[in-house]
């Protein structure tokens, strides 16, 4: 069995009770704990007009994380929605990153807006076109941190020099193409886009050619995991996942519920449809569990690192899953490198 390292994604969840202060509090906690459990690196997602997550000044927050941890864990975007900046302010804000904390810094990039069309536009100034360069934004943004750039009219300080892993994020093929043709190693948003993940890191390899960065395919699979002492509570704990999705689904979003049972609602056969599309890469279970069917998924994907995200109300639970897949890690299955 492939050892592959293990990260986390964040989104700075504002569970019920609680606010944009503790969210941003509990994340820093995360990303410690996980730090000191030999986890490879922590990413922060960008969206807007999301009253309950927290994590909208993504580049902000990961300064923040990366002050508060030791340098042994990577802190990173997972990701930067490139089409609501400009490759130029990208580059100085993640040239000053890497200037403070050098070697520790990454940078992943998503074409979708992160939020809704009306503040996607708010947040473009009304150039609703920009999405439909995304290649040539990312080609933009390669120059602005390369020293070939010197001679240009338009530098970035800092940045220009600065070594700042590039990754493209994805959830359809599109994104898998595109990472091919740059030799960028690819993330997938398994976690909530599923459907496609498959053919995705098939035409990935099948197509990639590399790179200054890369010299061979590098795929990271990101899929929800919770983990506790018995299936029944980590099935248990997943019910707030599953309120989660299904306020996404009817448009009813709330702050991440405590655990208990689910809603009439659920048992609606289309939402229970839409529910299953979106967690199909969901693992929840014991260390026992988790070793099978994470074993199982690694092998059948063959993926390079594979990325967790958890949305578990009780920050004590949390931690406490984020210890066992560490377990799972150390393990023949998995090696936190």
């Amino acid at each position: 069995m492939k050892n592959i390292p293990v990260s986390v994604l964040e989104l700075a969840v504002v569970s019920d009770g609680d606010n944009a202060v503790t969210a941003i509090r509990n994340t820093v906690e995360v990303a410690r704990h996980t730090e000191s459990l030999g986890y490879k690196r922590i990413w922060l997602a960008e969206h807007h007009n999301m009253e309950h997550i927290a994590s909208s000044a993504t580049t902000l927050l990961i300064g923040h994380i990366a002050g508060f941890t030791k340098g042994k864990i990577r802190v990173g975007s997972g990701g930067i929605m490139l089409p609501n900046h400009s490759p130029l302010a990208i580059a100085e804000q993640f040239g000053t990153l890497a200037s403070i904390y050098p070697g520790k810094i990454d940078l992943g990039l998503g074409r979708a807006p992160g939020t809704d069309q009306q503040t996607a536009l708010a947040l473009r100034r009304n150039n609703a076109y920009v999405e439909y360069d995304f290649q040539a934004e990312i080609l933009q943004l390669q120059k602005y941190f390369s020293t070939d750039n010197k001679l240009s009219k338009v530098r970035a300080f800092p940045g220009e020099g600065v070594e700042v892993p590039i990754w493209i994020l994805g959830s359809s093929t599109d994104s898998a193409y595109l990472a091919a043709s740059l030799g960028l190693p690819y993330a997938f948003a398994a976690h909530f886009a599923p459907r496609l993940f498959k053919s995705a890191i098939e035409i990935y390899r099948k197509n990639f050619r590399p790179s200054s960065q890369l010299e061979k395919p590098y795929v990271m699979a990101c899929v929800n995991v919770l983990a506790a002492d018995t299936d029944e509570e980590a099935e248990f704990l997943s019910t707030s996942l599953y309120k989660l999705f299904l306020g996404i689904i009817t448009n009813e979003r709330k702050p991440l519920q405590a655990p208990a049972p689910l809603p009439a609602i659920f048992n609606n056969p289309e939402v229970q449809q839409a529910i299953q599309s979106m967690m199909y890469y969901t693992f929840t279970g014991s260390e026992q569990t988790l070793q099978r069917e994470l074993s199982a998924f690694v092998a059948e994907t063959g993926i390079d690192e594979l990325m967790i995200t958890s949305h578990i109300y009780d920050k004590a639970a949390k931690l406490k899953s984020f210890l066992i897949v560490s377990e799972v890690m150390n393990s023949q299955i998995f090696s936190p490198i």
